[in-house]
């Protein structure tokens, strides 16, 4: 246990900072798997809708710290692509 003033304010921090990371995570995720559940089904216009809305959580996500950028970056297009794919296929 934190013995310091100090140290017992940062252990005060990361508990309010991993309380807020999670539920971002999870809000990213829930999202995340919204596209993919439209690209499963087959429906392009659900899909391209889901991903609209998606891009921004993952951009932000990464603006906080909680995943690279160039994370958010390959899952955004990797969505892209495979709601891209759809129309050929």
């Amino acid at each position: 246990m934190a013995n310091t003033k100090s140290a017992k304010k940062a252990a005060r921090q990361t508990e309010r900072r991993a309380v807020t990371n999670k539920a971002r995570r999870s809000r990213m995720r829930s999202f995340t798997r919204k596209v993919e559940e439209a690209i499963a089904s087959g429906d392009r216009e659900a899909a391209q809708a889901a991903l609209k809305q998606a891009q921004p959580v993952l951009v932000s996500t990464a603006q906080k710290g909680l995943v690279h950028r160039k994370t958010a970056s390959r899952k955004v297009s990797r969505l892209a692509k495979r709601i891209g794919a759809m129309a050929s296929a």
